[in-house]
């Protein structure tokens, strides 16, 4: 896959990330949920200042500094990365981007979705998740052939 695909990849989740924290931001008031599917699925805005599962709160700079060096290593190895794996490295940056945005902007990254059994997420951390997943599977599932 040609670099500029997984650039877009990873343009297209900062874009759908960043837009859908501004509607959340703009037209939600924090902590109040609002419906999508009753029982099931809720939008309720919240500012994390930590990482998943809401550890680390507080760590702003630290989680900042990680992802900056997680992007770095990204770039750094990006080269011997397989053709076939670099569309889930584009979910990852996506998501990393995403969410280094809101912890510059804001000091906290703002997190929606809520299905009430799980901490409330965002498009990045589905981003990020979901890449990485697919990455290990990939991996693990079809190792590079020497």
């Amino acid at each position: 896959m040609k670099t500029r695909y997984v650039l877009l990849i990873a343009a297209i989740v900062v874009l759908l990330d960043q837009l859908s924290k501004y509607l959340v931001k703009t037209y939600l008031t924090l902590g109040q949920p609002i419906t999508v599917i009753k029982h099931v699925l809720y939008f309720k805005y919240v500012q994390n200042s930590g990482a998943s599962f809401s550890i680390l709160q507080g760590w702003t700079w630290f989680l900042i500094a990680f992802a900056i060096f997680v992007l770095i290593l990204i770039f750094y190895m990006y080269e011997k990365i397989e053709k076939t794996h670099k569309p889930f490295i584009g979910l990852i940056v996506g998501g990393t981007i995403g969410n280094l945005i809101d912890r510059i902007s804001y000091g906290y990254v703002i997190d929606f979705i809520d299905f009430r059994i799980w901490p409330n997420f965002n498009i990045a951390d589905s981003a990020v998740c979901i890449g990485a997943l697919l990455l290990i599977y990939f991996i693990w599932r079809y190792p590079e052939k020497k």
